[in-house]
């Protein structure tokens, strides 16, 4: 299901979680919010960043005060992390790092301010009827669509068993909010709120495992095992991050769905810009574009750069 005409949401709040990582939620009436909350998670919207005012200049990081004057022309994608129904119609939740001019406007938006959106677009994770174990891993600001993929699940199959891998360079990159327990030590607190049991890996080990979220992810499977049951793994991130998750699935005869990130500049597939390369029939090397025929892909499918 997928809306292609833009429409205007309202900011509802939009706040900092870190010195550049911040959520902002905005609400969407109807007919829009019945779409939106049919949507699977996975899936994108692509936001009109243009008309937005740029910080003060004194708010500015020094090193996007060159950036920060390029125009934008083009919209930019998110996949919700959260979409929840309320009295009027659905609340989205967008996580979103502070790295260019376009970002860097979003940061300006406050209560109550419009915003223009098209979606949602492209083709979500696909959960099985028999699945029994979901293994999720993000890498980075790969975080969006797997914390709605947990959530999604523990609502709507609770008999299936959910792990979330979380990986970033340090504790100031993860975009959730941390928190710290005497036992348990860093727990994040969108996971815990599902009930759902999560593991942080760190690459610079400030939090968590020391290393790859990955190497997590392999060495829980060595604790733990699949299990019995169908398991899949299901993974947004950084590239490599993705192509060594496949690489792990692929160890323990394990499904991967992998979300790709790319520019995509349009979201309904008429630029052509965002083509992942997949093996087609034969092992042949296939154009497929990331907003239309994903993001997310088989992992055995996509050739990774």
């Amino acid at each position: 299901m997928s809306g292609k005409r833009p429409f205007s949401a309202t900011v509802f709040k939009n706040r900092a979680l870190r010195a550049r990582i911040w959520r902002l939620d905005v609400d969407v009436e109807p007919p829009q919010a019945q779409t939106f909350l049919a949507a699977i998670p996975g899936q994108f919207m692509e936001v009109r960043l243009s008309d937005l005012s740029l910080p003060r200049g004194t708010e500015i990081p020094e090193d996007l005060r060159d950036a920060a004057r390029r125009q934008i022309i083009l919209r930019r994608p998110f996949s919700p992390c959260d979409i929840r129904k309320t009295t009027k119609g659905a609340r989205l939740g967008v996580l979103y790092q502070i790295r260019g001019p376009g970002t860097l406007r979003m940061s300006t938006l406050g209560a109550g301010d419009p915003l223009s959106l098209i979606g949602p677009l492209g083709n979500g994770f696909d959960v099985p009827a028999d699945l029994r174990r979901a293994l999720l891993v993000t890498g980075g600001m790969g975080a969006p669509p797997i914390e709605y993929l947990a959530e999604y699940l523990k609502t709507r199959r609770p008999d299936v068993d959910v792990r979330a891998f979380a990986g970033a360079k340090g504790l100031e990159e993860l975009p959730y909010e941390v928190r710290f327990d005497n036992e348990k030590g860093a727990i994040l607190d969108e996971f815990r709120r599902l009930n759902v049991e999560s593991c942080i890996a760190t690459d610079d080990g400030s939090v968590g495992f020391h290393g790859f979220v990955t190497d997590c992810l392999h060495h829980w499977l060595e604790r733990n095992s699949p299990g019995e049951g169908r398991c899949i793994v299901y993974a947004c991130g950084p590239e490599r991050m993705l192509a060594a998750t496949a690489t792990v699935a692929q160890a323990w005869g394990l499904e991967c769905q992998v979300s790709m990130e790319r520019m995509m500049a349009c979201g309904i597939g008429l630029c052509q810009s965002c083509v992942v390369p997949v093996r087609g029939d034969g092992g042949t090397a296939v154009n497929k574009l990331c907003c239309k025929d994903g993001p997310v892909f088989d992992s055995k499918d996509v050739i990774f750069e």
